[in-house]
């Protein structure tokens, strides 16, 4: 761990000087408290740091937060191993993955799926619900839909040969337009307040007012559509790999957790609002999920309850170059060759999720040894994404 200044702890042993420097301005909010922790998969993100864990005392900066809210992993240990899936067309699964969820930006289902109606409900028996029908009336339709970029649904084994289903998304268009919305209002409130702010995406809003209430009133709405979504997506893998496989899947452990998000915690002896943008709760003993790059290997964790990243971890590999600089740097016939006894898409639209476009997976593992224990480590043979 390295000490930048007394508001400010990293942990990322590759950190670009930009990275650096927007992770000082979140730092020196008036408001934070006791500092800002990055975390070893942190990049440059929309005002506050993709990798950061953000402790504010009577206000919460949105953009630090995110416009995917609640974003995050589930994962489901199942009963099979490698040899239950063992020359058969792995091909066949990432189809018939790819036809029960709707893949990509924009696209949604075409009604809601039998599954669904149980999770629409409860959504819709919460306070915040109004704002969802306000900014996407079809939100419901929206429930189990994976969406585009890092995204993924994925079928991998352990170190013994264990099948798992692994699966990354989050609260789709209705969080985003739910979370620029919100963005908005906050740019707007310390306009207003003549506030000087060393980035307009570190605008906040102030606790006890009523455009506070209301952002934590869509926030927790969204955080909750996100946790349904990936589980909504994961009972539809576990149907297709048991039609796979011809026999019913059996759940033998799951976990599910958020990566882009806000709690009320207590840490240092004062109770903060603790925003995690592109990090997880690592608290001693709890399950996590770290997802490494497309072609890369993931991780299940047990957190270790560091005290000075206030009980965090990495929730990924972290990105290392821009979308568009990946898709000049990487070459399809380099991504095939990466991505050898995988079933996958097979398309260009994915270079920019080249696995070099990433960190090194095990040096984030590795400066991530004071926040987690590494429980399993996973390597896919099946995954699905959105182009």
């Amino acid at each position: 761990m390295e000490k930048i200044n007394d508001r400010l702890l990293n942990w990322a042993s590759i950190l670009e000087d930009t990275t650096r420097e927007q992770a000082e301005r979140t730092a020196s909010m008036p408001f934070i408290y006791p500092h800002v922790a990055l975390m070893p998969d942190a990049h440059l993100g929309m005002g506050a740091t993709v990798g950061s864990v953000i402790p504010t005392h009577g206000a919460i900066i949105p953009a630090a937060v995110g416009v995917d809210i609640g974003c995050g992993m589930i994962a489901v240990r199942t009963q099979f191993t490698a040899g239950d899936v063992a020359g058969r067309n792995l091909d066949v699964l990432h189809e018939q993955i790819s036809r029960s969820i709707p893949l990509s930006a924009g696209r949604y289902n075409k009604s809601v799926r039998e599954t669904a109606p149980p999770r629409v409900e409860e959504l819709r028996a919460m306070p915040g619900v109004g704002q969802a029908d306000d900014v996407a009336k079809n939100w419901p339709l929206q429930l189990g839909s994976l969406g585009a970029g890092n995204h993924f649904a994925e079928l991998s084994l352990d170190e013994a040969d264990r099948v798992w289903l692994f699966l990354h998304s989050g609260s789709r268009g209705v969080g985003n337009k739910l979370a620029q919305k919100h963005i908005t209002v906050a740019r707007e409130q310390c306009r207003q307040r003549q506030i000087e702010l060393p980035d307009r995406d570190l605008a906040y809003l102030v606790e006890g007012e009523p455009e506070f209430d209301a952002y934590l009133e869509a926030l927790r709405w969204a955080q909750r559509f996100a946790y349904l979504n990936r589980e909504e997506m994961m009972d539809r893998c576990v149907d297709q790999l048991g039609r796979f496989v011809g026999t019913e899947v059996e759940r033998h452990e799951t976990i599910n957790c958020h990566h882009n998000y806000t709690e009320r915690e207590t840490h240092y002896g004062r109770e903060v609002w603790l925003s995690r943008k592109g990090a997880i709760s690592a608290r001693e003993d709890q399950p996590g999920l770290i997802p490494g790059s497309m072609g890369a290997a993931s991780y299940v964790v047990s957190g270790k309850g560091n005290v000075p990243s206030l009980m965090s971890s990495p929730h990924g590999a972290g990105r290392n170059f821009s979308r568009s600089a990946a898709r000049k740097r990487f070459t399809r016939k380099d991504l095939d060759e990466r991505m050898t006894g995988i079933a996958w898409g097979r398309s260009d639209a994915f270079l920019d999720e080249h696995p070099d476009a990433y960190k090194p997976i095990d040096q984030v593992m590795a400066d991530a040894a004071d926040l987690v224990e590494i429980r399993h480590t996973l390597r896919q043979i099946v995954n699905v994404k959105g182009d």
